[in-house]
C-alpha cells in the first residue's frame, strides 16, 4: 500500500506519508531518476525510491506534473520547474514528504528509542531538556521539530540546541508547536505541528523566511 495518509492544508500545501511495501524493481516503474550509485543500502535506496514516489503523489494531489527533483548547493531539494518548496524525510519503513507554493516547509518523521536519552542532552537546550524529562515520545517530538527547523533554514552551521528553540508543549496525541530558527541577531518563527503514531512521530513545519531583528 503505497501513499498511506495524504493531508492538504491549504491551495497547493501539503504532506503525505508513504509506508514502504514494495520492492526496489516495484518502486522504480514510472519514476523520474535512480538512487545514486553511492547508496548502495538496500534499505536507503528504497527510501531513495519512495521518497520521490511521494512527492510525485503530493504533485498529483495539488494538480502539478511532476518533472523531478534536484538540490541546491546545501542539498535542499527541490522541484524541477516550480517554485514550491518541499521537503523529505525518512525512518523506514515510512517515508514523509510535504509541499507549499508559497511558504517554506520541513517535515521530519523519527521512531521513539530509548537512544533519544542519551542523545537529547547534545540538541535540546536546557530548557526544552527540563520539559521533556524522560519521557521518550517528547523527547522524539522535539527532535522531530529541530530537524524540521533545520530543513526550513536550508543552508547548515546551526547548532540545534542554541539556535532551533521549541517552545514548551503539553504532550498529546497531535497537537501545534512554535519554533524559533536563531540566526545572529535575526530570529525567525515557525509554525509547527506535531502527530503522535504508534510507530512515529511526525513534525511538519511552514514559514514565511520574514526575520525579525
Amino acid at each position: 500500500m503505497p501513499l498511506n495518509f495524504f493531508f492538504k492544508d491549504g491551495f497547493q500545501s501539503g504532506w503525505a506519508l508513504w509506508r514502504i511495501e514494495e520492492t526496489e524493481a516495484q518502486l522504480t516503474s514510472d519514476i523520474i531518476g535512480l538512487p545514486p550509485p553511492e547508496i548502495t543500502n538496500e534499505k536507503k535506496r528504497l527510501e531513495w525510491l519512495a521518497g520521490r514516489h511521494a512527492i510525485m503523489a503530493l504533485c498529483n494531489h495539488v494538480g502539478l506534473r511532476y518533472f523531478g527533483i534536484c538540490k541546491d548547493a546545501f542539498g535542499k531539494p527541490f522541484l524541477e520547474k516550480y517554485p514550491h518548496s518541499i521537503s523529505l524525510s525518512h525512518s523506514f519503513p515510512y517515508v514523509a514528504a510535504q509541499i507549499d507554493k508559497t511558504r517554506v516547509v520541513g517535515i521530519d518523521i523519527e521512531q521513539p528509542r530509548e537512544k533519544l536519552l542519551a542523545i537529547a542532552p547534545r540538541i535540546l537546550s536546557s530548557s526544552e531538556l527540563l520539559d521533556a524529562g524522560k519521557d521518550v515520545t517528547k523527547l522524539c517530538i522535539y527532535w522531530c521539530a529541530k530537524e524540521a527547523l533545520f530543513k526550513v533554514h536550508g543552508r547548515g552551521s546551526l547548532f540545534f540546541s542554541q539556535h532551533l528553540i521549541i517552545e514548551s508543549f503539553s504532550l498529546s496525541d497531535k497537537g501545534a508547536l512554535t519554533g524559533h530558527i536563531v540566526n545572529g541577531r535575526a530570529i525567525q518563527e515557525v509554525a509547527m505541528s506535531y502527530r503522535v503514531e504508534k510507530e512515529y512521530v511526525l513534525v511538519t513545519g511552514t514559514s514565511e523566511a520574514k526575520s525579525r531583528q
